[in-house]
C-alpha cells in the first residue's frame, strides 16, 4: 500500500493559542497547561497524550486521555515507563518507572514567531526496553533551529510488546502496544501542536536506535499515513523485527514462565493483568537476538505493521517523504566492549558462533591483524553487518521515492558514558555517541572540546534545516548532497566532507540484506 503523506506547506499562522500576556499557559483539546518559560525556550512536560494503560487497559491499544479541569501543572517531568535502569548494554539494574507513563514533552522557542513552526517528534532509543522522552533536552535544537521538539514516552518491554494471543485485540491482533502509543502521540501532535505554535503539516518523525527502528516502522505502517512529512533515522537496526508467529510463541512461553499459562485465554489474560509490573520488567522478553542485542519491539505480520519494514521499503511501499539517515563509524564497539575477544583465535571462534559457514569469508575480509585489537575487528564486523550496510540498502531503496540524505558520524574522540567499560577496546564513534551533539542527554557526557562544540553546531544546523524544509542544506557549511550513488556526508570535528566510498570502506558487498521471516 502506498502511504499518502503531508506536503511541505508553509505555515499560514493564525492558529496559535498562546496568550502573549501569559506564555506559560497553553490551551489544548483536553485542558489547559502551565509550563516553564526561560530566556530562550518554553517547555511543557508530562503532557498526557493517552489514558494511563493500567488495570484493564494494560495490553490494550491506547485510549483517549480524559479532559481535566483547571490548569494542569506541566513544569516537571512525568514518570518514565517501567524499565530496568541502565539495562541495555551492561546487564540489569534497578527497576523504575510507572505504568501511568504515556506522556510527551513540548519544547518551543521562547517567543511567538507570528507563523507556525516546523516540528520534530523524537522517539527515544533503548532496545524497546529502556528510555524516556524527558531524558532528552532539545533546547539547543529549539533555539538555534527556530523549531518545536516533542519528546515521547511509550510502553516498553513486556508491557509494550507482549504478543500473547490471550491478549488479542481488534479482531485478533497481537503485540505492538508501544508502537500504537507512538501513533497516538502523533495524532495528539496533529490535533494540538498548533496550540504551541507548531505546524501539523510540517512534522518530522525522528529517533535513534530503537527510536529509529520505530521511524522505519512508521514509514510503512498504514496507521501512520498522513501524520508526518519527513523522517530522521539515526543508527536504526530496521531489519530487527519479530514475526507474528515467533512473537506469539515466545509470548505464550513467557506467560507460562510467569505462572499464567492457561488453556482458557481469558484466565491467562486476567492472570497477566494481575501481575505486579516489576515482575514483568524483571523477566526479559526477547523475540530476536543478533550480535548479542535483544529486541522485544514491534511485531510484523499484523494490520498495524503488515510487513517487515525492510521488505516493504525495498518493495517501494514506504511513505514518499524526505529522509535523513545515518550511522556512527564504530557502532558496535558499544556492544563488543563489555567482553571483547582477546586473541585472534577467540575472534575466529566468535565469527563461527555468529556466522557459521561464512566465518572464513568474513575473517578474510576483516583480518584481525588489520586492527589494533581482535575486539576491534569483531566490532567492525558487527558495525557493518548490523548498521552501516543495512543503512545503505535502506537509503538506496528510499531514494527511489523521495530525497534521501545520508551521513556517517565519525568523531572517534567522542566521550564515552561512565557506564562503559574502560581499557578494553577503543570505542571511537560508538552507538549513541552522536546524541550529545544534538541534545543534552541524561547519562551521556557533555562535549569536551571546542572542535566538538563546533561539530555540534554544524549538526544542529543540518538537522534544523531538514526539519524546517526537508533539505539539510545550510549556507556557509559543507554541502550535504542528496544521496546519488554512494554520496555520504562524513561528520567530523576537524572537517565534515562528502565521501563516495562508504560502501567500500564498510565491505558492504560482503553483507547481503537479511530480513527475518
Amino acid at each position: 500500500m502506498l502511504l499518502v503523506t503531508l506536503g511541505w506547506a508553509t505555515g499560514c499562522g493564525g492558529r496559535e493559542r498562546v496568550s502573549p500576556a501569559e506564555p506559560a499557559v497553553v490551551d489544548t483539546t483536553t485542558g489547559a497547561l502551565r509550563g516553564t518559560v526561560t530566556a530562550d525556550h518554553r517547555v511543557f512536560e508530562a503532557i498526557p497524550y493517552a489514558a494511563a494503560p493500567v488495570g484493564d487497559l494494560r495490553w490494550k491499544p491506547p485510549e483517549s486521555q480524559p479532559h481535566w479541569q483547571g490548569t494542569r501543572d506541566a513544569t516537571r517531568p512525568g514518570a518514565e515507563c517501567p524499565q530496568q535502569i541502565a539495562a541495555v548494554v551492561h546487564g540489569p539494574g534497578d527497576i523504575g518507572g510507572n505504568e501511568d507513563c504515556l506522556f510527551l514533552n513540548v519544547w518551543t522557542p521562547a517567543r511567538s514567531a507570528g507563523h507556525e513552526r516546523a516540528v520534530m517528534v523524537w522517539f527515544p532509543g533503548g532496545a524497546f526496553s529502556v528510555g524516556d522522552g524527558a531524558s532528552y533536552d532539545p533546547s539547543r535544537l529549539v533555539a538555534a533551529g527556530d523549531m518545536i521538539v516533542v519528546t515521547v514516552n511509550y510502553r516498553l518491554g513486556a508491557p509494550g510488546f507482549l504478543a500473547d494471543p490471550a491478549l488479542a485485540y481488534d479482531g485478533g491482533q497481537v503485540g505492538n502496544f508501544g508502537f500504537l502509543d507512538q501513533q497516538a502521540a502523533l495524532r495528539w501532535v496533529r490535533e494540538d501542536i498548533a496550540a504551541f505554535g507548531g505546524d501539523p503539516a510540517r512534522v518530522t518523525i525522528a529517533g535513534e536506535s530503537a527510536g529509529a527502528t520505530s521511524v522505519c516502522d512508521h514509514l510503512v505502517s498504514p496507521g501512520s499515513a498522513g501524520l508526518f512529512a519527513a523522517a530522521i533515522v539515526q543508527s536504526g537496526r530496521c531489519q530487527l523485527q519479530g514475526s507474528r508467529e515467533t512473537a506469539a510463541h515466545v509470548s505464550t512461553d513467557y506467560a507460562a514462565q510467569l505462572g499464567c499459562g492457561a488453556a482458557d485465554p481469558a484466565i491467562e489474560a486476567r492472570c497477566l493483568r494481575a501481575l505486579p509490573v516489576d515482575r514483568l520488567i524483571a523477566t526479559p522478553l526477547n523475540y530476536v537476538t543478533s550480535s548479542g542485542i535483544p529486541t522485544r519491539g514491534p511485531v510484523s505480520g499484523e494490520p498495524v505493521l503488515p510487513d517487515n519494514p525492510v521488505t516493504a521499503i525495498r518493495a517501494g511501499r514506504a511513505a514518499k517523504v524526505p529522509v535523513l539517515i545515518g550511522v556512527n563509524h564504530d557502532e558496535a564497539t558499544a556492544f563488543v566492549a563489555a567482553a571483547p575477544p582477546a586473541t585472534a583465535t577467540q575472534y575466529r571462534d566468535a565469527l563461527v558462533r555468529n556466522f557459521g559457514p561464512d566465518a572464513d569469508r568474513i575473517a578474510a575480509a576483516y583480518p584481525a591483524a588489520n586492527y589494533a585489537h581482535p575486539g576491534s575487528a569483531l566490532a567492525a564486523v558487527f558495525t557493518d553487518d548490523d548498521f552501516a550496510c543495512p543503512a545503505v540498502t535502506l537509503a538506496e531503496s528510499l531514494a527511489r521515492g523521495g530525497p534521501v540524505y545520508q551521513y556517517e558520524f565519525d568523531d572517534r574522540t567522542a566521550a564515552a558514558p561512565k557506564t562503559f567499560p574502560a581499557g578494553t577496546i577503543p570505542l571511537g564513534a560508538a552507538h549513541t555517541f552522536e546524541l550529545p551533539y544534538l541534545f543534552e542527554v541524561t547519562g551521556l557526557p557533555n562535549l569536551a572540546t571546542a572542535a566538538q562544540q563546533s561539530l555540534s553546531g554544524t549538526m544542529i544546523a543540518y538537522w534544523a534545516a531538514f526539519v524546517n524544509s526537508g533539505d539539510p542544506h545550510v549556507a556557509n557549511r559543507p554541502d550535504w548532497p542528496r544521496r546519488i550513488g554512494d554520496k555520504v556526508l562524513t561528520l567530523r570535528p576537524d572537517a565534515s566532507t562528502t565521501a563516495t566510498d562508504f560502501s567500500g570502506r564498510h565491505h558492504c558487498k560482503q553483507w547481503p540484506t537479511r530480513v527475518p521471516s
